[in-house]
């Protein structure tokens, strides 16, 4: 299986091009050989490549900067999965692609199924939305998994973050009324792998996609806060003078965009179909060791 991986120095790409050695051949580009701005470079490189499988792990993720840049997050997030999904299907190939807990509004009580109805509050939600819908409509063999709160040691990232302003600051003011589930970007490679391992020892490769294509939710299991994840970095860190964090609501801190209260991705479907999911504070420990 030849497998073409976009946004290999991403979080998410970088552990991918790690967890998915041994799966096929691995052909995998970044942003210079393969601009999601550029949707002839994107059609060009799939036609040159040929693909059995596509995972697009690259995308517009700058949250606040996407309501001033408008358009080119929606040419990244919507157009580019759009045209790479024509290309997949002309070459009777299969897609996996990522999506986030921002194409839901928040006001549920309760965890977000699959099901439930979208309603982004903010432009990088709309767009992340639309590239779904697009591979949708494209009717080719595909996974979206939505996730959460994406973190590792790699890229711009909240655990990053917090790990460099509790060395420069006596005091972490951090928004405490947002509930998600931290996710490691490790554990999203490697459950992928583990589904594409699943699928590669199929007896039949295109039954197996036909029975498994869908959108599935993808995170670490349990819950907690910006503050709850704060303190739990900073209690299973190597730094010795700690801060203090001190709790605030969102309307403390404004931001261009705007968040949704409630984050938490119902994950049944992904682990009744697939495998199980690590908690998040055990995948947070993993990390940071």
């Amino acid at each position: 299986m030849k497998i073409l991986l976009t946004g290999k120095n991403g979080q998410v790409g970088y552990e991918l091009e790690r967890s998915l050695q041994g799966l096929g051949q691995i052909v995998a580009v970044d942003r210079s050989q393969m601009d999601l701005a550029d949707l002839d470079q994107i059609r060009n490189v799939i036609r040159s490549v040929k693909p059995d499988l596509l995972v697009n792990a690259a995308a517009y993720t700058a949250v606040d900067k996407a309501e001033s840049e408008p358009d080119l997050a929606m040419r990244i997030n919507a157009e580019a999965p759009a045209a790479m999904a024509e290309e997949i299907k002309i070459l009777g190939a299969a897609m996996i692609h990522y999506s986030t807990d921002y194409v839901f509004d928040g006001t549920k009580a309760k965890s977000y199924g699959e099901d439930d109805p979208t309603c982004p509050v903010n432009t990088y939600g709309r767009t992340k939305l639309s590239g779904e819908q697009a591979i949708q409509a494209a009717d080719i063999p595909h996974l979206i998994l939505r996730t959460s709160w994406v973190y590792g040691m790699r890229g711009k990232n909240f655990l990053l973050t917090v790990l460099r302003l509790a060395q420069e600051r006596a005091e972490l003011r951090i928004v405490d009324d947002q509930h998600g589930a931290p996710t490691w970007s490790r554990t999203i490679a490697d459950t992928t792998a583990h589904i594409l391992a699943q699928a590669k020892g199929a007896r039949h490769a295109k039954d197996w996609w036909q029975r498994s294509s869908g959108l599935y939710h993808l995170t670490a299991q349990g819950d907690t806060t910006w503050c709850g994840f704060t303190n739990a970095i900073l209690e299973h860190s190597t730094i010795e003078k700690k801060p203090v964090v001190t709790p605030i609501s969102t309307r403390e801190y404004p931001l261009p965009a705007e968040r949704p209260t409630n984050s938490k991705l119902s994950c049944d479907l992904l682990m009744n179909t697939f495998c199980d999911l690590p908690d998040w504070k055990s995948a947070l420990v993993l990390c940071l060791k």
